[in-house]
């Protein structure tokens, strides 16, 4: 199996192999150019004669259900990320891999967090032959240096899905960590004592998986309501003494900044939309769960009590601050991607218009439309921008893989796609000639606020007419790119070999929209 081969330049101007693990790629053509052709995949059809008629689908243990779950040599593994860095199940699916002997896996996760970097072993040994899925950390610095035997694959949250529902990912056995489930496998992740909100990210693999576990450290009598999974898509259920650690699923920055700069930041931002017209009653708005983020919700809560105004809906990542929003009447509707703190997981068992959703509704592209392209205002951020406003998510500037893509990707569709910003981290430019990796593509980025001023994407001309005569500090992107480097100096390009990819990004239609390449030690 080849690891990479066959180079061609994309419709963004970027090296990207063609086949990848021994697949054969498309590469980016840019934003609605790609139509996919044929039917979805599915997964073996069964016959409910091989299953208990009284529906008791339990088995003794993990290992027990992997070895009937046929695990060998070669598969891929799926698992989610619902527990963030208090996950931990994937350490041990691989523990017992290593047990059986089992070698060459494909880890297919929906994303990875600190608690897996033991499974870096794995990686070393051949237990794991790569991963496809986020990598953050420890994991993504391993990839970086060429250590990984396969190439990385880097998808949207949406991405995976579409990945998966079009053939592109087969799933083996997906393995789906359930705060609560019943013995024939229905399953919910907002109550139980390891309660940690939706089980979106499973979706998929619960409906393409060959097999399908779910553990739980909750068993509940049947039926388990409501069912965020269905059993009649899972083969076995399996009692662990512990599913996961719902108090880190608050891993990461998920409180309100106390930074001055970041602060300012938030107040601009939230004044820029404000003065723009696109805070209206019955607007809708997507923010992520970092501290400047959160801090333009809030900004964005006093406009609307102030105007007595409402949301018509915010799409999480839910948190303690937009269930506030929700309580107080200040939106209709929270719809749910993500859980990130154990306010968000209480709001979703008891406010009936605190939605779970799925990748499937939220950001499959290759779906018959998808709620992230409804959104009014999207509020995301970025490791870099380039002056052709090109934004990077997944790497720094110094070329480590050390983030993954989440969402990202699929919110750029909203109708105004934000990027605050500082303008350098560290002493380093944030806004570049080029940045180190294509995560999005320029023309779906429409503003960047920093702490010295805005730039709004020129062709976004509506915008820039409806500020023009404000206070606010508008600049060209360039303007912003000087004031940084004569504060930090022109920052050095990455140093990287770019004969050896070590992952490739993938953009929300299935295609290579950039490559990661090897970083070399300094």
């Amino acid at each position: 199996m080849k690891k990479f081969d066959k180079f061609v330049v994309n419709a963004l101007g970027r090296k990207v192999p063609t086949i990848v693990n021994g697949k054969e790629m498309v590469p980016f053509m840019g934003v609605g150019k790609h139509r996919p052709t044929g039917h979805k995949a599915a997964a073996p059809i069964v016959s409910a004669a091989d299953f208990p008629a009284d529906g008791n689908k339990t088995l003794p243990d993990l290992k027990a259900a992997l070895v009937k779950a046929g695990l060998k040599d070669g598969m891929t593994i799926s698992t989610h990320h619902h527990f963030r860095n208090g996950d931990v199940l994937a350490v041990q699916i691989f523990d017992i891999a290593k047990e059986l002997g089992v070698k060459d896996l494909v880890w297919f996760p929906s994303a990875s967090f600190p608690c897996q970097e033991p499974l870096i072993k794995y990686l070393e040994d051949g237990t794991i032959h790569h991963i496809e899925g986020s990598m953050n950390g420890a994991l993504g610095r391993f990839a970086s240096y060429g250590k990984m035997a396969g190439l990385g694959v880097l998808r949207s949250h949406g991405g995976r899905y579409q990945s998966v529902q079009d053939g592109e990912v087969h799933i083996d056995i997906a393995v789906i960590a359930a705060p609560t489930a019943d013995a024939f496998g229905n399953a919910t992740g907002d109550r139980g004592p390891a309660a940690c909100g939706l089980l979106g990210f499973a979706l998929a693999d619960s409906q393409y998986a060959d097999k399908v576990i779910v553990a739980t450290d909750n068993l509940v009598p049947f039926p388990c309501i409501p069912w965020q999974i269905q059993g009649n898509n899972v083969d076995y259920v399996v009692v662990v003494d512990q599913v996961g650690i719902p108090e880190k699923i608050v891993s990461g920055t998920t409180e309100i900044t106390r930074s001055p700069d970041r602060l300012f930041i938030a107040e601009l931002t939230a004044q820029f939309c404000e003065e723009a017209g696109l805070i209206y009653d019955g607007f809708s708005f997507q923010a992520g769960a970092g501290g400047t983020s959160l801090s333009i919700g809030v900004y964005f809560a006093e406009i609307l009590k102030e105007k007595g105004w409402k949301a018509a809906f915010a799409r999480g990542g839910s948190n303690k601050y937009l269930v506030e929003m929700l309580e107080q009447g200040l939106t209709k509707f929270i719809l749910d991607g993500q859980t990130f703190d154990l306010e968000g997981v209480r709001s979703m068992r008891e406010n009936w218009n605190h939605v779970n959703t799925s990748p499937f509704t939220s950001y499959n592209y290759h779906g018959k439309g998808f709620f992230g392209s409804f959104v009014d205002i999207v509020i995301l951020g970025a490791t870099e921008v380039d002056i052709n406003f090109n934004a990077n998510v997944v790497t720094h500037s110094d070329g480590l893989l050390l983030h993954g893509i989440g969402g990202w990707q699929n919110t750029l569709f909203g109708k105004c796609t934000i990027l605050p910003i500082p303008l350098f981290r560290d002493r380093i430019p944030v806004i570049l000639d080029e940045v180190t990796t294509i995560t999005g593509p320029g023309e779906l980025i429409d503003v960047i606020v920093t702490e010295r001023g805005i730039a709004i994407n020129p062709k976004r001309t509506d915008l820039l007419e409806k500020v023009k005569g404000s206070n606010l500090p508008i600049k060209t992107i360039e303007e912003l790119q000087a004031e940084a480097e004569a504060i930090c100096g022109k920052p050095k390009k990455a140093k990287v070999d770019e004969n050896e990819p070590i992952a490739v990004i993938k953009w929300v239609d299935g295609t290579i929209i950039d490559t990661v390449w090897r970083v070399e030690p300094n």
